[in-house]
């Protein structure tokens, strides 16, 4: 039902505009996400379907196939919370995903500790420069935190330093989401 209303709500989204929707990992196993004329996999080409693993990638069947099927739709892949949880390494190299969305518990006080500064500079090499894929910081909360994001390399910045979380779509940037 939740995929079903992202893409319902599509309509008010700016034409341009990815929807990003959160996907436990069991979801993959819902037979309703592959099917062609499924709400969302209509408008599969504008969709980021974000891995949240709050269960380990390990319980899903046919893993691989299942991505590959994905991508085929036209969906794009993300591993949401890099290093929480489960999201760890595995998954990322389980999943090939397209973005990359490190968590919160890296970002968070990112200008008051070199060591996080470090790691989240390797990661953003590692990831756009050697694997070819996009980075998005979560959880930006202030000016400082930003600006040494940004000093590191990072472009794409998610939190509540550019807007609290909000019903429906915000015409203002490029990417829109919706809480699912």
């Amino acid at each position: 039902r939740v995929r079903d209303a992202v893409a319902g709500a599509a309509l008010n989204a700016p034409p341009q505009a990815l929807l990003c929707a959160n996907l436990h990992a069991l979801d993959l196993m819902s037979e309703h996400l592959y099917a062609p004329d499924s709400p969302l996999s209509r408008i599969a080409g504008r969709v980021v379907l974000e891995v949240t693993e709050r269960s380990g990638l390990y319980r899903v069947d046919h893993l691989t196939s299942r991505i590959a099927k994905l991508r085929e739709l036209g969906y794009r892949i993300a591993v949401d919370d890099l290093g929480a949880s489960h999201a760890g390494l595995s998954s990322f190299r389980q999943l090939g995903p397209d973005i990359v969305k490190l968590d919160v518990s890296l970002v968070r006080d990112v200008d008051s500790f070199a060591s996080k500064a470090s790691l989240i500079k390797s990661m953003i090499a590692l990831c756009t420069q050697d694997l070819g894929m996009r980075v998005v910081c979560e959880g930006v909360e202030t000016e400082g935190e930003r600006d040494m994001l940004q000093s590191v390399g990072a472009d794409l910045l998610q939190g509540n330093l550019f807007g609290a979380p909000t019903r429906g779509f915000q015409h203002a940037g490029p990417v829109a989401s919706v809480a699912s």
